[in-house]
């Protein structure tokens, strides 16, 4: 049997494009995540949503002319997340980078566009001179971050708002 695919070894789409966020692309991102979280609780709001955004490490991924996912990452000081329930006040210099929302819309999952995106942010971080990246994995996800090259951080309390489930993990950029 041969070995599982890395994150570097998925092909790419052609009819995919992952590009930076832009302000135009709000309201579907909004609606993605709205789509993914609401029925777990875990839905933010616009607000708080675009209160993540950040200049450079925020893309969206472009199908058929539309957003077809979105990946929101800011610097934030490690071991530590944003509370869901209300939106960033001030940047948080840091050489932390927190993928703090990955969403692929229902129609492109299972293409490797999640690991795709998340491939292109360490390239981003390593550019830009970030030292880890660091996620809250929900609804059980560890496992699949786990199997990308996070490492779960169990001492790590998060807030209450992203429920029972939730774990840090972090990986360094390298």
């Amino acid at each position: 049997m041969p070995p599982p695919k890395t994150e570097l070894e998925i092909p790419p789409d052609t009819d995919v494009l992952i590009r930076p966020l832009a302000e135009r692309d709000w309201d579907a991102v909004v609606a993605l995540e709205a789509g993914a979280y609401t029925q777990d609780g875990l839905s933010e709001g616009p607000e708080a949503l675009k209160s993540r955004y950040h200049a450079g490490t925020c893309f969206v991924l472009e199908h058929e002319g539309r957003v077809g996912g979105y990946l929101l990452a800011l610097p934030y000081p490690p071991f530590t997340s944003p509370d869901l329930t209300r939106a960033e006040q001030a940047g948080h210099p840091s050489r932390n980078l927190h993928a703090h929302d990955l969403v692929i819309a229902e129609h492109l999952r299972r293409r490797g566009l999640g690991p795709r995106l998340l491939t292109h942010l360490r390239s981003t971080a390593r550019q830009l001179g970030y030292e880890r990246i660091s996620l809250a994995a929900v609804r059980g996800a560890h496992v699949l971050w786990a199997q990308l090259g996070y490492r779960a951080h169990p001492e790590v309390e998060l807030p209450a708002s992203y429920g029972t489930n939730a774990m840090y993990m972090s990986m360094e950029v390298g």
